[in-house]
């Protein structure tokens, strides 16, 4: 029963986030109106709103208009339904739990939103850091003093990555958003799960780098966002990072 309410839960939420990424980039009010199609702007009614099981019945099609609903809908609800339920598995019904959510959210939300905008707004990252410093006096499992010192060592991390690369090269090789999204992470994760978050998102983006240069023909000055593999390397390691720490210290002591 736990299970199936923190997946439904999951959905809610997901649904939720779905009006954020949609309407936040526009300076659109994510409560009000009520949810409607962004095509033909026709409400949807609460018995055709229900996450993730209307996709289905509507078969990714506007009831009104007929248009094409973006698979971002589906994905995103039962990605975050996964992500509470993984949650509540490894934390239970915790504080720490309740803070990985928000945190789980936060990461949802910023990739989708810079995956199609290339922003990463500051209405997240910022009091995105803002909340997680407040928690970081109740966090279990780091210390104040480590999430404070890990979330300003991301944040100049980047920022130096940031100038360092518009000093060299005269553009922006990073947006300004990344650095406040290391703030935020680092924060949260401490210093160990940090390094890992990171480390996986730089191995990420060279990955899908080289795919997009010798499948799809791109050129070296191919523009990617960074935010969603930050956020893909922040989940693996919220759940694993101690574990990837672990396997790279006994592979090193190996050498």
């Amino acid at each position: 029963m736990e299970a199936t309410l923190t997946i439904i839960f999951g959905l809610i939420i997901g649904s939720f986030l779905n009006v954020v990424i949609h309407r936040l980039p526009l300076g659109e009010n994510v409560v009000f109106p009520p949810s409607h199609c962004p095509r033909c702007r026709a409400d949807i009614p609460f018995y055709l709103n229900i996450p993730l099981l209307s996709y289905i019945l509507l078969l990714g099609k506007c009831r009104s208009c007929r248009g094409k609903i973006s698979a971002q809908y589906p994905l995103v609800e039962g990605f975050c339904a996964f992500s509470f339920w993984l949650t509540v598995h490894n934390y239970g019904l915790s504080l720490q739990a309740a803070a990985s959510a928000v945190f789980i959210c936060l990461l949802i939300a910023l990739a989708a939103i810079d995956i199609k905008h290339m922003i990463l707004p500051d209405e997240l990252t910022l009091s995105a850091a803002a909340f997680f410093f407040i928690y970081s006096f109740f966090n279990p499992e780091i210390g104040q003093l480590d999430a404070v010192l890990s979330g300003l060592g991301g944040a100049l991390f980047f920022a130096g990555l940031y100038f360092f690369y518009l000093k060299i090269r005269k553009i922006e090789g990073l947006g300004f958003g990344d650095v406040k999204m290391a703030l935020f992470m680092g924060l949260f994760l401490g210093l160990h799960r940090l390094t890992v978050a990171i480390f996986l998102a730089s191995l990420f983006g060279l990955l899908v780098g080289i795919f997009f240069i010798v499948f799809k023909k791109k050129n070296l000055k191919l523009a990617l966002p960074f935010g969603p593999f930050l956020s893909l390397g922040s989940f693996v390691s919220l759940f694993w990072g101690d574990a990837i720490m672990a396997w790279i210290g006994s592979f090193w002591r190996l050498l």
